[in-house]
């Protein structure tokens, strides 16, 4: 059983060793000079560990639209510039944007992600290769694409291709306005009998909240109630626009919500009512959406506008730091149903290690606030996923020539 032991490595202010064996976190202090037998020693002097990111949403593969069309709203952007640039792409590309997608989230600390894209054998493919988790997206849109694409998509859950012990599916149809009852609710049947996760976006725009209550005199959260989405499995991104008995059925129902907030401020969605979010009791975690609209994929921005966009809401003390970190991290994997999100003895062995000697990490008076409020990816030294580096004192293996091969494609495609 291959053993990895992170020696002198800073632990909740305590200087101590950490034993990971069988992919999980097997023992924090207290080693044994047997624990050392055979084991891969690291030595982390200098350096303090940290629950990684759990990106709750994302499309990965627009990186490749990074910049292609900003400053404008969510319908003419969507409709006028992202739809046709993205009818170009082909499996290919899929794989070239996925690929750099997952060398951002690396080194900014990202370790999981939730895709709702197309092609997803190619994204599939790129998480095993690089060694990250993934839930990825069967996604369902009506208008876009057949029956018979939308039966072949059924087939491939109920066959759960691909699948491995670090990437699973879900089903995820894309919203309610591209997606009608009667196929929203064979999502829903199909999700539950897989046990798989649902996932949708939901009332992200004022203009979608009041076209659903148009066409049919209710919310969107009220009309996934009425399709019978709402349950522990469900997770929903952005909920912006959410009512109070929104909130109620959402937290009454154990859905989760992920909140988007640079996204949401840059194309102008509105901003998700953390506190009354927090109050109602809803389990909340944290995605950055996509790269054409963020337009980056570092989860740590989207955790610091979290709390900052909270206390500007709330109070001085909603949302404090450990509180967001722990939204960023444990929350998203608990929606996703990942044992990860804590260095704690018995979790999945995701972790990121720091550099204390940073200047954002200096003085350090109290760790997670200066990792918070104060520091950026540049803090970040090293990416640990299910037991096995990802990225190595800030080095990713091959990161030069993703990046090239990207930006090769991206000029291709424009």
């Amino acid at each position: 059983m291959a053993k990895t032991i992170l020696k002198s490595v800073l632990h909740q202010g305590n200087l101590c060793d950490i034993l990971i064996s069988n992919k999980r976190f097997a023992k924090i202090g207290g080693l044994t000079p047997k624990d050392f037998e055979k084991a891969k020693v690291v030595d982390c002097s200098g350096l303090a560990i940290l629950p990684p990111f759990y990106n709750g949403h994302c499309h990965a593969a627009m990186t490749l639209l990074r910049g292609y069309a900003d400053d404008m709203p969510l319908q003419e952007w969507l409709q006028n510039h992202i739809w046709p640039f993205e009818g170009k792409m082909k499996p290919k590309d899929i794989e070239i944007g996925s690929r750099l997608a997952v060398l951002e989230m690396i080194k900014s600390g990202t370790v999981f992600f939730a895709d709702m894209y197309w092609h997803r054998e190619q994204t599939m493919k790129v998480v095993k290769e690089m060694g990250i988790r993934a839930t990825i997206g069967v996604t369902f849109a009506e208008g876009l694409v057949s029956e018979e694409a939308i039966d072949a998509n059924f087939k491939f859950v109920q066959d759960h291709r691909f699948e491995s012990d670090r990437v699973k599916l879900a089903v995820m149809p894309h919203s309610p306005y591209m997606v009608g009852e009667k196929l929203f609710k064979r999502c829903v049947k199909v999700a539950r009998q897989e046990e798989m996760i649902l996932h949708t976006h939901l009332a992200e725009t004022k203009k979608e909240v009041l076209d659903c209550k148009k066409a049919n005199g209710c919310t969107p959260v009220e009309l996934m109630d009425r399709y019978g989405v709402l349950g522990g499995d469900f997770v929903a991104a952005h909920c912006v626009h959410l009512s109070k008995s929104d909130m109620e059925l959402m937290a009454d129902s154990s859905s989760a919500i992920i909140l988007n907030p640079c996204s949401n401020l840059k194309l102008n969605s509105g901003i998700p009512k953390i506190p009354q979010l927090l109050d109602a009791g809803i389990l909340l975690g944290i995605g950055t959406d996509g790269a054409s609209s963020n337009n980056n994929l570092d989860m740590h921005e989207d955790m610091k506008f979290a709390a900052l966009l909270a206390k500007a809401s709330g109070r001085a003390d909603t949302l404090p730091a450990d509180e967001v970190l722990k939204m960023a991290s444990f929350n998203t994997a608990v929606a996703y149903g990942v044992e990860g999100g804590l260095v704690k003895e018995g979790f999945l062995a995701d972790a990121i290690l720091v550099d204390l000697k940073n200047e954002r990490l200096n003085p350090c008076h109290n760790l997670v606030s200066n990792w918070v409020y104060g520091a950026d990816s540049s803090a970040i030294h090293s990416v640990i996923c299910n037991g096995e580096f990802v990225m190595e004192n800030r080095h990713v293996d091959g990161e030069e020539d993703i990046v090239r091969e990207a930006e090769l494609c991206a000029k291709r495609l424009a």
